[in-house]
Parts: structure tokens; sequence; C-alpha cells
């Protein structure tokens, strides 16, 4: 049990100390994780960015992820989607309308530069808990076709079907908790406050 995203993040950064002073970037999804990656890249001697990924819903049922998009528009599809009604048709218009969502939130948060190129960097890709793990996915999907030196993925906990599912996909993996009784991300921190959008934009301009 974690008592919130800082206590988490001071944490996972402690697991992620053979990094420090090789000026990691750390890539936080947003929201949650964006006061966690500040943590985090302060403590390793880092850089702070964000990578934009957005969750794709089921039909009727918001709160149910069917896979993710990132910003380039290539999704993952849950092999669950089909059986919770998601037919190509909804997953196409269901694509289109997060991809708005993306351009519209990166305008929001970096809207005078371009993200921080990840090639040939030490990138760490921080998130408060993976549960699908589709948008973990989707964000390292993204970032291992821009040509980052070593790619991290590190998260305070994850249910043991989505850390099987990322671990391809990154060089490393660091979680800290993999509990048998995962339900949600939420029920692993005593404060789990949502993270604001003017967070994120303050986060990042310091």
């Amino acid at each position: 049990m974690f008592q919130d995203r800082t206590d988490a993040a001071r944490r996972l950064a402690a697991s992620l100390h053979a990094f420090q002073g090789q000026n990691p970037l750390v890539l936080a999804i947003p929201r949650g994780a964006a006061p966690m990656g500040r943590v985090i890249a302060r403590q390793l001697g880092g850089e702070l960015d964000v990578v934009l990924v957005r969750k794709l819903h089921a039909p009727f049922l918001p709160e149910v992820a069917v896979g993710a998009v990132d910003e380039s528009g290539w999704a993952y599809v849950s092999p669950q989607a089909g059986r919770l009604g998601a037919d190509s048709a909804h997953l196409a218009q269901e694509t289109r309308t997060q991809l708005q969502a993306l351009r519209a939130r990166r305008a929001l948060y970096t809207p005078v530069r371009a993200p921080i190129d990840p090639a040939g960097r030490i990138v760490i890709v921080v998130d408060d808990g993976l549960a699908t793990g589709a948008t973990m996915v989707a964000a390292l999907h993204g970032l291992r076709a821009r040509h980052p030196a070593r790619l991290v993925c590190a998260v305070p906990v994850a249910s043991r079907e989505a850390l099987a599912m990322v671990r391809p996909l990154a060089d490393e993996v660091v979680c800290l908790e993999v509990p048998p009784d995962f339900e949600a991300v939420g029920q692993f921190y005593r404060d789990f406050a949502q993270v604001e959008d003017d967070e994120v934009i303050r986060l990042l301009k310091d």
C-alpha cells in the first residue's frame, strides 16, 4: 500500500537508482503519473516530459478499456474487445475520437515546443499502475519506433496479466508490487486524488 503518488514515486526512484546521473528522459503518462514523473526525474537527475496515449473504451461501458491509441494513430486492441461489443466500426470511431482528444491535450500541455526527442536516450516510462496495461502498451510501442537507447517501464503496482503483456515491449520493467487480488490501481493508494490538467501544465513548465 502506498500513501500517495509521491510516496510511490520515491520508492520507484530508489529502484531506478542505476540510472542516476545518466540524464534519463522520464516520460509520464498523464494525468496521474505526471507528479510521479517529476519526483523521479529530480531524484535521478533527469528530464521530465509526457507521453500521450488514450484508452479506447468499450461501447456503453466508458470505464472499460478495450485498447489504447498513441499520438501517431497506432492502436492496440485487446483480445477481449469483440466480447465486449467493440466491433471494427466502433473501434475506428473511438480511435478517431481519442486522437482528437490527444491532439487537444498536446496543444494544452506543450503549446510552444515539440515533445522531447527520445532518440538515443535512456527513456523511463512511468504510470501510477497497470490494470489492463493497454495504455502502457501503446506508449512503449510508439516510443520504440523513435529509437531510444534503452526503454524502461516503471510502475509501483500492476496486475500479473498487464505485467506479462508489457514485458516484451521494454528493455527493462521495474514494478514494486504485483498483488494477487488486483482489482483497480486506486485500491493500492491511501490517497489517490485526481490530478488535473493545470497541475500537469505547471509540472512541465517547472
